[in-house]
C-alpha cells in the first residue's frame, strides 16, 4: 500500500475472489487478482513499475497488459505484473450487462457490490481491502456459505446460467473441488 500513500492515490485496493477464499479455507493460493476502484491496471501497474525500478541494485519490475479483445471474449483489460517471483493481476472493479442476444456481456466500471454480484459464486466474490485490512462480503452470503460448505451463485441463479452457460460448469466444478453442496434454488434451476 506504499504506492497509494506515496502518490497520495485516493484508491481503494482489493484482492479478489479465490485468493480470499482459498485463504478463507486455510488452502495455499498463487492466483492473486488486485482490483481498483478508481484506476486502470495499467496505471496502477506503471505506479507499482516506477517506484520498485528507482532504487540502484534491485530486481527490476515490468508489467505486461492484455488489452480487452472482444472477438476471443477478453472483454476486460488487465494488467499483470511480477513482484517477488509472484504474479498479480490488476483490473478495475467493473459490472456486466447481458442481452438476450449473446453471452458476451457489455462491461462498465463497476462498484464493489456490482462487482461482487457479477461473479459466479459467492465464495468468489469476496474481497479483502487492502486499504483497511477488512474481508468484504458485499452479497452477505460469501462468509455464511463458506462455513456452511454450500456453493450458491450471488443472483438468480436460472438467470446467471441464461446469461452465461459455462457457468454451470464452473459452479459444479467448484461444488466438487471442495465438496461442498450446491444450493437448493441452484439445483432447482439446473
Amino acid at each position: 500500500m506504499a504506492i497509494v500513500k506515496e502518490c497520495d492515490l485516493k484508491t481503494a485496493v482489493r484482492v479478489n475472489g479465490g485468493w480470499v477464499r482459498d485463504k478463507i479455507l486455510g488452502l495455499e493460493s498463487d492466483d492473486i487478482d488486485l482490483s481498483l476502484d478508481d484506476m486502470y491496471g495499467e496505471d496502477f501497474a506503471k505506479l507499482i513499475s516506477e517506484k520498485m525500478n528507482s532504487g540502484e541494485g534491485k530486481e527490476k519490475v515490468s508489467y505486461s497488459v492484455l488489452k480487452a479483445n472482444s472477438e476471443k471474449s477478453k472483454h476486460l483489460e488487465t494488467a499483470t505484473i511480477k513482484l517477488n517471483g509472484q504474479l498479480i493481476d490488476l483490473v478495475n472493479l467493473r459490472s456486466e450487462t447481458y442481452t438476450d442476444s449473446s453471452r458476451v456481456p457489455t462491461i462498465e466500471r463497476g462498484t464493489p457490490e456490482q462487482d461482487a454480484y457479477r461473479r459466479d459464486l459467492t465464495i468468489n466474490s469476496l474481497f479483502y481491502n487492502l486499504n483497511t485490512r477488512v474481508i468484504e462480503d458485499f452479497t452477505g452470503k460469501g462468509l455464511s456459505d463458506l462455513e456452511a460448505k454450500v456453493i450458491r451463485t450471488p443472483q438468480d441463479p436460472l438467470k446467471m446460467m441464461l446469461e452465461d452457460p459455462l457457468r454451470v460448469l464452473r459452479i459444479v466444478r467448484f461444488a466438487n473441488r471442495f465438496n461442498f453442496k450446491m444450493s437448493e434454488d441452484f439445483e432447482l434451476a439446473a
